[in-house]
Parts: structure tokens; sequence; C-alpha cells
């Protein structure tokens, strides 16, 4: 987790939003990425303009980055990263690939399909093989694009 999100998780969610995810990357000239959505996990092109103009006028005000930086809004997209524990509940029976950060059974990398939690810990079903993988050992895990999750996000967007 990045020291920013404590700082700007706030600000997102005052403007009416989720934070999913916050990256500061690059270099000489850096790029401050932030994923969000709306409680429905809808994400628009207004909205995203909207959630940039809140951030843009707190980072002025507080400046909590150092040197020259890029501030990139964006929706997570169907095919979304899942970095919150619910998000693998959520999106139970879709298939993700996950990135262990330490190999288990000498795998680190996995397509998987979400079978949701146990406790703290995401269930999965890897290769017919059921697993259940505590959640602080994941990496990095998005899901994977599929005709189904298209229906769904669909579907979502008539209601």
């Amino acid at each position: 987790m990045s020291q920013l999100e404590p700082i700007l998780a706030p600000v997102v969610e005052a403007a009416g939003f989720k934070l999913v995810r916050l990256r500061l990357m690059g270099g000489k000239k850096k790029t401050l990425q932030i994923m969000a959505e709306r409680e429905d996990g809808t994400m628009n092109v207004e909205d995203c303009a909207t959630l940039s103009r809140a951030l843009s006028e707190f980072l002025e005000q507080d400046d909590p980055i150092e040197g020259e930086y890029e501030l990139e809004v964006s929706s997570p997209g169907i095919d979304r990263p899942l970095t919150r524990l619910a998000d693998f509940a959520r999106w139970s029976g879709h298939e993700a690939k996950i990135e262990l950060a330490a190999p288990l059974d000498g795998r680190k990398r996995m397509r998987a399909m979400l079978l949701g939690l146990d406790g703290s810990d995401v269930v999965v079903d890897a290769a017919g093989k059921r697993l259940t993988l505590p959640f602080r050992a994941i990496a990095e895990a998005k899901l994977v694009l599929s005709d189904k999750l298209i229906q769904e996000d669909l579907k979502a967007r008539k209601q």
C-alpha cells in the first residue's frame, strides 16, 4: 500500500467514489495513476473528469508528492484489478490472473476461478485444485476478460 493512499482515499471518497488502485510510477517524470469507481461499480468519462478536478485541487493545495508528475484518473474497466478482499467475493464465479508475493508449489502466477472467501483468505480453483490463499500473499490479481464477464457488465449498464 502506498503512503499516498491514506492521504488521497478520503479525497476520492468525498468526491463520491471508491478508490480501486493508486500507483505512483516513473523516474524523472512521474505519473500518479488513480483508478476509481462509483459505489455501484460504474465510472464514466464525466466521473473521471470530476474526480480529476477534485484531486488536482487537493494536490495543488497540499502538494504531498515531490517533483513534477502527471495525474491519470481512470475506471477499473471490465478486466479490473482485484485490490480489496471484498473484490474476491464480489467477483466469485469469474476467472482471474493471480500473482503471489512468494511461490506456492513452485508457482508465483496462476489463472484460477474465484470461489469466494474463507475468513480473510481467498478461495480459488486452479486447474481443478481447490486452493486457499491468504489475501496478504496475493501481490496482484485481475479479472480475465470472458464472455460471462462482458455479459454481466452489459446487464449492469442497462439497469
